[in-house]
This record gives structure tokens, sequence and C-alpha cells, in this order.
């Protein structure tokens, strides 16, 4: 292809690149994206840091002007050009490359840069899964109005992609830390990129390196897929299968949060042996009461005073009775010094509690309270089984393969039977674990945020630029430096497993978000990067010397190799600024709590709410989606909604969630109790029965073609390796592809031997 030249201007520098453009092939639907050789040129002006490329006779700009700037030591050699902003203390370097323009910048002193401003037709951001952003979208202008996006907290992925007309100009980030987009929306959507120079961070540089591709997906992700290849940043889930054989059973598992709701159940309890047991059990009830109140469950021994009361002047005892005793028992379940002898006697195996490990203590405190009430309970090994009997009904329906996740580690330490029978059914089962905020003092309720190295709260918190303490999750507690949590997190997994519970997956939330802090304490300074990489640690240390399979939040593809799946990437949490969402409980669009009744799982993970017109264009639309993080990770990394935005979720978009599932070979995901089982169950079953035969075929392929087949975007194709294609139709009316009648609702796959058809009811 001949080299085409832009004009010499004063202060303009023309250097040519020359240029492998990823092409895709046209001729065979199955074909891999194939490498044409091209050229470009571009010219750089100095004083403004305009950047124009030139392809195929085309120029478009690469980065807008600036205002205009004093320039020093400007210099050009055959394949570099580089200049000093000496009023700005920074400076530039351009080097041309076989296949891209290589830019850095770096600071001389200053403490912040902007560069650069870009505006294109679209763009194609990795924002979540991944975005196409049309410049003059209303719905997207409204959105990102005034926002400023931190990048790795924002962005799944190290690059962004302007749609120019005849092609893309592919930026891939160098330093994805200290960074954010600022958008502007008048009169169309632009950017700038601008990144900080902490005082505490000696790397004083970053910068990008520029491709053009066709204007495509698959094309935009190819580079930036060879660009982590290079830096050995990918492995894909079959490598890290050989390490762990647990991770293929992610392969046709759909994820699943499990609330048994405490030990003993109603079923457990022999309601009229209970209430005809005064006066003989008041001795065993006043202990209960007092016991609760001395381990800080003042409200449940409250509760329980005034409805045992209650319950010795009437018949039969109520429903709401039954939950403040049943939650009374399950609390008393975890206190540490149950044990009293004048109301227990002796009782072999008595050793003190900070003696005994916490599953030992469960096994106790079973026990002490057999003992207590007799023959008004079951027999401790007859507790937890409606949880088990659910998880077989569960199996036995269909669902043959699953991620099962505990929120709290101890549902499955006070029902070893719970994870024992998980695994034989060959489910993966682990906790939810967390090490981002630290509280001062211990909550039950919050049990990750403590830790028995009570040094940590002063002396391993986060401290920002001015001097204070960053606050943690929703205001709570403080940020915990994750560089001085390492013996924190080996101590609780090693006391978590020190009794052999038989979990085999691990759930460390906000690690994989891309939430990281500078850390300014004079005694731990602490940059973004070196956060990020002791959460990597961490998740590294669980997944290879505990074995465990990993998860995180979010999916922040710095984690891609120490990950084998991320929840929050195809749905992530609803806008956190709406207070229709998050503060007006009087709003239908309000998304529930996340403290629950006894007995029921909290409302933000189950309450069925509609989605404002706005949000439903951002985060469900597929007229706006695209798979731009499969493209890159099918292969590596297993992606599914936030918990908070379950696939059941969102009242009206149920089924274009699960279509996405589909066509984007990604999870759903839900919370079960024997409510919501019975609730939805159907519905699970039947979307499971075709979604994990394909997830399961399509998860070790690459994802090797995205296509828009229909004007309006509401037809869409993906490819997996060159065999499986998959072919959805999201609108209300058939469509054709081809000679393949497309009914409205539904998908098509298509593995080669076989086409399954699928309507959403």
């Amino acid at each position: 292809m001949k080299q085409v030249r832009g004009l010499l201007l004063p202060a303009r520098i023309i250097i040519s690149v020359h240029l492998l453009v990823c092409m895709l092939s046209c001729g065979q639907l199955f074909a891999s994206p194939q490498v044409k050789p091209g050229d470009f040129t571009f010219d750089v002006i100095p004083e403004t840091f305009e950047l124009n490329l030139y392809y195929g006779g085309i120029p478009e700009k690469a980065g807008n002007p600036l205002a205009p700037m004093r320039v020093a030591n400007l210099k050009k050699t055959t394949d570099l050009v580089s200049w000093l902003y000496p009023d700005l203390l920074v400076s530039v370097s351009i080097v041309k490359k076989e296949n891209y323009l290589d830019i850095n910048i770096r600071s001389e002193g200053a403490g912040k840069f902007v560069w650069p401003r870009v505006h294109a037709e679209s763009y194609m951001l990795p924002l979540w899964e991944g975005k196409y952003i049309p410049a003059k979208d209303n719905y997207w202008k409204s959105f990102l109005k005034n926002q400023s996006l931190d990048y790795p907290g924002s962005f799944s992925m190290g690059f962004f992609a302007l749609n120019k007309a005849k092609y893309s100009i592919v930026y891939v980030l160098k330093n994805v830390f200290n960074s954010d987009l600022h958008f502007d929306v008048s009169p169309d959507i632009s950017f700038s990129f601008s990144h900080q120079f902490p005082s505490i961070n000696p790397d004083k540089t970053y910068g990008f390196r520029i491709y053009v591709t066709p204007t495509d997906p698959l094309a935009v992700s190819t580079v930036y897929k060879n660009y982590i290849r290079e830096k050995n940043r990918f492995e894909t889930l079959e490598e890290k299968a050989a390490k762990n054989p647990n991770v293929r059973k992610l392969y046709g598992a759909p994820h699943i949060y499990f609330w048994p709701h405490g030990l003993i159940s109603e079923k457990n309890i022999h309601w009229k042996q209970l209430q005809a047991s005064s006066p003989a059990k008041e001795k065993f009830f006043s202990w209960l009461i007092q016991s609760l109140k001395d381990n800080e469950e003042n409200d449940a021994a409250n509760a329980f005073s005034q409805v045992w009361v209650e319950c010795k002047k009437q018949t039969p005892i109520n429903d709401y009775q039954k939950r403040i005793i049943l939650e009374a028992l399950n609390k008393a379940l975890r206190t540490k010094e149950l044990y009293n002898p004048d109301v227990f006697g002796p009782l072999p195996g008595t050793a003190p509690a900070n003696h005994l490990s916490e599953q030992q203590l469960y096994v106790r405190n079973k026990l002490l309270l057999k003992k207590g009430l007799g023959e008004i309970i079951d027999n401790p090994v007859d507790w937890g089984k409606e949880s088990v009997s659910l998880m077989h009904d569960m199996y036995q329906s269909g669902i043959k393969k699953a991620w099962i996740g505990l929120s709290d580690w101890a549902d499955g330490l006070k029902n070893p039977l719970l994870v024992e029978e998980a695994n034989k059914l060959g489910y993966l089962i682990g906790p939810y674990d967390s090490y981002h905020s630290i509280h001062q003092k211990e909550d039950r309720e919050w049990r990750t945020c403590w830790f028995p190295d009570s040094s940590l709260y002063d002396n391993a918190s986060v401290t920002n630029a001015s001097g204070k303490k960053t606050g943690g999750f929703i205001g709570v507690g403080r940020q915990l430096n994750p560089t001085l949590a390492f013996p924190s997190v080996k101590q609780r997994v090693a006391a978590i497993l020190s009794d052999s519970i038989p979990y085999n997956s691990w759930f460390v939330d906000c690690d994989a978000t891309g939430e990281v802090f500078d850390d300014y304490s004079p005694d731990h300074i602490t940059t973004k990067e070196e956060d990020f990489k002791a959460r990597l640690q961490r998740m590294e240390y669980i997944g290879n010397e505990v074995a465990m399979v990993v998860g995180s939040e979010g999916g922040n593809d710095f984690a891609g190799k120490s990950l084998a799946f991320a929840q929050g990437l195809e749905m992530p949490v609803l806008f956190w600024g709406d207070p229709d969402l998050r503060q007006n409980k009087n709003s239908p669009y309000y998304v529930g709590s996340y403290w629950g009744q006894a007995g029921k799982i909290p409302s933000i993970y189950t309450k069925v709410i509609p989605i404002k017109e706005l949000y439903e264009k951002i985060y469900v639309d597929p007229a706006y989606s695209l798979p731009l993080f499969r493209l890159v990770y099918n292969d590596a990394v297993i992606t599914t909604a936030h918990w908070e935005n379950g696939s059941l979720k969102l009242k009206d978009e149920v089924g274009t969630r699960m279509l996405s599932e589909i066509l984007y070979n990604t999870p759903p995901l839900y919370h079960i109790d024997q409510a919501e089982w019975k609730l939805n169950k159907t519905q699970i079953i039947r979307h499971i029965k075709v979604w994990s035969p394909l997830h399961e075929k399509a998860v070790t392929l690459p994802m090797s073609a995205f296509n828009i087949l229909s004007d309006d975007r509401q037809v869409q194709q993906t490819v997996f390796g060159n065999k499986i294609k998959v072919t959805v139709n999201f609108s209300h009316q058939d469509a054709l592809s081809g000679t393949d009648l497309i009914r409205a609702r539904s998908a098509v796959i298509d593995d080669g031997f076989k086409k399954v058809n699928y309507t959403v009811k």
C-alpha cells in the first residue's frame, strides 16, 4: 500500500510508521483475524501536542490541540521526536515502532498533565464488559456529563478506541494508575486523559502505544490481547486448571449465593414441647438471655426475652415469635462463653473458648444447646439438613455444575455436611471474604472487617494526601493497606480451614475492582501499583498455596492471571450517585438493604425493581453493549454479574439478560434459599439447561468474532473458536440471518453438529 505523508507545516513533525493492521477476512464466517500489511504516517505539532495520523490516504486526529505551550529541546531523528515543555515541567518522546507509536510523557517536576484530548464519531470503551458510545447519543451525554472516571476503578482493561470515519485509533495504556478520563458532552461527547504524578511515587512517567485498526471490536481487542500476551499477563483457564483441576468445575456452572439462614430451622424445634417447658427450662432461658447480652447480642436477647414472656401466655406460638426464638438460638451458637457449669453441669471437653477453633466452638455450642433444650430440639446431626436437601434438589433438577458462594464462612463451619455434600455433587463451594476495609471493633454482622491484630487499625490503615484516614466501605471504618495485611490473610485463611472444612473455592471481595489507594502514611508509604500487587499476592496465595479456585469482585484485567472468575463486569452495581437507588426507601427504584430479617435474604439481593430508562440504556440495552472483555479473556477469566445485580433483579430485563448470558457466554448469578428456589426454580432450570452445555464447550475457546447483524443492533452474533456460533435476536420482531430465521427474543446456538433454538419468556 502506498505510503501517505501529510503536508509539511511550520513546527509540524512528520514521521512515517509501517503498521501491521489487523483486518477481518470477509470470505469465511469462521475465519480468524488475519494480518495485512499497511503503511501510515503521523505528524505532531509540539506547541499544542496535536497528533494526526494518516492511513490509506485518510487523515484523522488522534489528539486534539491543547492551548499553545512553549517548547524547548526539540529533537528529531529517523525514528524519534522529543521535546520539553519548560513552563509545565513535562517532557515528551514519540518513537516509531514497527506497528505502533510509542509515546512517553514524563514529569520533570509537574504534578499533573492532561493529554490526550480526543473526539471521535463513537468510542469503544472497556467500561465494565465493554460499551459502544456514539458521540451524539443523548443517553450517554446525560450519563457522562461532567463525569471523571478513575481509570483502573472504572475500566476493565487498559485501552480505549476512537472510531473515526474509516478506521479506529487504539490507545493502549502503559500505566493505568493515577489516571482518569474526564468527559465533556457539549456539543458531542469527547474526553481528556489526565495523569497525576504523586509525590510519593518515584515513577514519573505515563504513556501509550497507539495502533490503527479497522473499526471492529475484534480487531481492537486483538491488538490489546497481543499486548498483554507480550507482557506475560495472559493465562488460559486450561493453563490454570493444569495447576488446579477444580477450575474446570466452573465450566457450565451458574453462580449461586446460597443462604442457609442459620443452622437451626423451624422444623428442628418441637414447638408445643417448648411452650410446655416452663418453668423447667427457665434457668436455661435466663442464662441464654444473659449469654447473648454478654456477647453484645443485645437486640436478640431483648427480643427473645419479650417473646418468651408472651409465649407462656398464649397458644400457639406465632410465626413472628418463632423467628425471634430461632434467631436467638442461632446467635447463641456463636457465643464464645455459652458454657456455664451451673446451667449445664459437667461436660467433657470444656476447654476455654479461646483455645477452640471457630468450628470447634460451634460443635461445643451445639452440644450445649441440645443439653439445655433436651427433647425440645432435634439432635444436632439433623440441624441444617434442609439446606443440604435444597442443594440436592438443585442437582436433581438439572444443575449438575455450580459455584456456591456463602456470605459468611461460618455457614460452612456450622454445617460441614453442607460443604461435604457440595463436594460430592461436584460443585465448587466457598466463602465470601474481604480485606479491603478494617473496623476498630468486632462486628458479628460484618466479620471480614475485624482482625485479631488490633494494631492494624492505626498502624496499617491508609492515609490520603491531605493527611486524613481514608474511610472504609460506605464510610465505615478505614481502608486497610494490603501491603501490611498479608500476615492477617494467612492467619484468617488458616483459622477457617484449621479443622479441614472442604472448601474448594474462595471469593475475595474488592481486590479485582481496581479501587486502589496511594497511602501517604509516613511509616508505610505505598503507591497504587504497590497496593494492587499486594492484592494479587494474597489472591495468588489463596489460589496457589491453599489450592482454592479464586474469584473476586469486578474483574480488572490487571488481576487476570490471579483469578479464575470475577463478579461485576457483566452487570455492575447501578449508579451509586442516584439517591433513588440507595437512600430513598420510598422510591420504586430503591435497590434494598444489606441487612434483612432473620430467615430472609437481605432485600438488596432479591428485591425485584424496575430500572430507569437512562440506566436501562446504559447498563442493559444490547445496542450499546460490546463483548470487549470476552474477546480478550473468554478462555482465560469467567465473568458474571455483581451479586447486588443478580440475573433476576431487574424487572422486565430478565429475558434480555438471559439472552446476553447466552450470547456472551457468561454465567447467570442467583441468590437462593428455600423461598427463592420455590419462586424461581422453573425459570432457573429452563435457562440452565440451555446455557450450561454451551458454556461448558465455549469457555475453553477464544471468542473469535462478534458481528452486528441489524441496523438497530438488536440482532447480534458471537463465534467461539472455529465451530460454535451463537445468534441472538433481542428485538420483539422475527429477523433473518442469512437464510436462518431468528425468532423474536430468541437465540440460535450452532455448535457445528446441531442447532438449538431458545426463546425467552
